[in-house]
């Protein structure tokens, strides 16, 4: 007998084709059939799913769950989200490899660049690894909700070998063989693929670039060929202005392997860059490059206050500023000669830059000081324009008034529907960059999935309902070599998601408290998810996570529960 019986749904398999109604049965994990309606055999459980839409469960392939999993193996709230597969270590900002000495760098690192708490990583990790293939061990170990795939990060690999002068120097050749020598250690053991950044906007602990950043050409272009020998696996990088396409393209030659550029983002003040690097990408795949740009479908949206200004860290201007605390940190805000350098970087072109002065968009979300409390749902821009002040001395002027406790929120990039539209038709667009487990006090986009569906496909009609759903599932699984997964076919396992196409969405964003030792977070709820099943067995369904599940993870935690979570540690790719 089949264990599951999901009875009379509209099918969309993920392939980009139609929707047909059909009997989906689910037997030891994966699809066992599919049947006209009606005709599907009896099951130990049954889903009357009349009216409802099936597809394969989303693959979220940009997030940052690698050190939330250790202490939470629900990977929330992504699986509530109809995340089934989740790839982790992008931008190469893993948690292994790690010598016991350098975990507090490692922590400080990550909460600069990934907005995370440094006191929630301190009581939440559970170090039970120093190499990559003892983290991959633990992870399969411990379980989780969802199933993972772990990328080698190239921060992490740089810290190892090089210690305090991985963030301050160009690596020796010696160095950069060791590096080499850890890579396929990494993909030996089962990693997906390799990652780094380059971006200007990845600063870690005292201002410090991320170590990855002080890679030469010649240190990535040695990492990313070793794939080659490795026969599997792709590069993912967060690409800087200064990082051209071309020199990608020969990554992915020399290599033979997959390469993915993100974070390609709209700038409202830089319209046409984007596209520049989808054209060029798509000039490549042309060529017969295995090229893609990751792109999001959400506006980009950060709450901030001035303690982590995340915003503003990129900036050249701001990095006198980085490494402050305390009154010295509060002087600098103050300072008229820091805030007109700031004011005239602001106000200078770029090719990519989180803020670019775009004052109507930023806006007072909570005020500390009763007298202030006016001012909150209000923008800069308005907001100065009536105190007669210039936008940067106001929101300053503020957050001092308020001992750095205002919180504000901006919408960064993203903001031009239309061309997050265009963006999304684009041939070489990969639908990405939820960022799920990291800037926790920020943003959460781990339901970039829902608003696919919901706000591009329903009312925008920007794609169709199949398309989207092949953005969501077997185009990510094909292209990250994810095996028997992205489709619902006879064979493939039954990683899957029941929902409403009429309201299927994201809700607000909420905050909880829910972080080891009570931390923050945002948060958004599903919209019309009936019902998300990982591997045949049920995680979620319209009030959130299955108590069942939470039980079984709460046992892993505590070391009793080996098995007893759904999700499987990916260890094989497509080569």
């Amino acid at each position: 007998m089949n264990d599951l019986l999901i009875r009379g749904a509209m099918v969309y398999d993920g392939t980009g084709a139609p929707g047909r109604p059909a009997d989906v049965s689910v037997k030891d994990g994966r699809i066992a059939a599919i049947d006209e309606p009606g005709q599907g055999v009896a099951a130990r459980e049954t889903v009357d799913a009349d009216g409802l839409a099936l597809m394969p469960g989303i693959v979220d392939n940009h997030t940052h769950y690698d050190a939330q999993v250790t202490w939470d193996p629900f990977c929330t709230p992504s699986p509530s989200l109809g995340v089934t597969t989740a790839v982790i270590g992008n931008c190469g900002f893993t948690i292994a490899p790690c010598r016991p000495g350098d975990r507090e760098l490692i922590m400080r690192n990550l909460t600069q660049v990934e907005g995370m708490s440094l006191d929630v990583l301190r009581q939440g990790i559970d170090w039970q690894f120093e190499t990559i293939p003892e983290y991959l061990d633990f992870l399969e170990r411990r379980g989780s909700l969802v199933n993972l795939a772990a990328f080698v990060g190239h921060s992490s690999l740089r810290t190892f070998v090089m210690g305090e002068d991985a963030p301050k120097r160009a690596a020796t050749d010696a160095e950069i063989a060791r590096m080499r020598e850890l890579v396929l250690e990494g993909m030996k053991a089962g990693a997906i693929g390799f990652a780094t950044s380059t971006s200007p906007a990845h600063n870690g602990e005292g201002g410090l670039p991320m170590p990855s950043r002080l890679a030469t050409d010649e240190e990535l272009h040695t990492l990313v060929a070793s794939l080659k020998e490795a026969g599997r696996g792709l590069f993912m990088l967060t690409k800087g202005g200064h990082t051209k396409i071309d020199f990608l393209e020969k990554l992915a030659v020399d290599s033979g392997r997959p390469v993915v550029v993100a974070a390609l983002l709209h700038n409202s003040t830089n319209p046409t860059a984007v596209f520049a690097d989808l054209d060029a990408i798509e000039a490549a795949r042309q060529r017969g490059r295995r090229m893609i740009g990751a792109i999001s479908p959400c506006p980009l949206t950060n709450d901030f206050t001035m303690h982590s200004p995340y915003p503003v860290e990129g900036l050249a201007s701001w990095k006198p500023a980085l490494s402050l605390k305390g009154d010295a940190f509060k002087a600098k805000l103050a300072d008229k000669a820091f805030r007109d350098a700031v004011r005239a970087e602001i106000a200078s072109p770029a090719v990519f830059r989180l803020f670019n002065g775009e004052w109507h968009k930023v806006q007072v979300v909570e005020a500390k000081n009763e007298k202030n409390r006016r001012l909150e749902h209000r923008t800069i821009a308005e907001l100065a324009a009536e105190a007669g002040a210039d936008p940067l001395d106001f929101m300053l002027d503020l957050a001092l008034s308020e001992d750095l406790d205002t919180v504000f929120s901006a919408v960064l990039l993203n903001s031009d529907e239309e061309a997050v539209g265009r963006m999304l038709r684009h041939p070489a667009s990969l639908v990405s960059l939820s960022d799920a487990g990291a800037h926790l006090t920020f943003f959460n986009d781990a339901g970039f999935g829902l608003h696919l569906l919901g706000h591009w496909v329903r009312e925008r009609g920007v794609l169709s309902l199949p398309e989207a759903i092949r953005k969501l599932t077997s185009e990510p699984a094909e292209l990250f070599g994810i095996q028997g997964r992205g489709r619902i076919a006879p064979g493939a396992w039954a990683d899957l998601m029941l929902f409403d196409p009429a309201t299927v969405d994201r809700g607000p964003k909420q905050r909880v408290f829910d972080l080891p030792g009570g931390g923050a977070r945002l948060t958004t709820p599903a919209i019309g998810v009936h019902g998300v099943w990982v591997n045949g067995v049920k995680v979620a369904g319209a009030n959130g996570l299955d108590p069942a599940v939470v039980a079984a993870g709460k046992a892993a935690v505590a070391g009793a529960g080996a098995g007893k979570l759904p999700g499987k540690l990916l260890r094989e790719f497509a080569a």
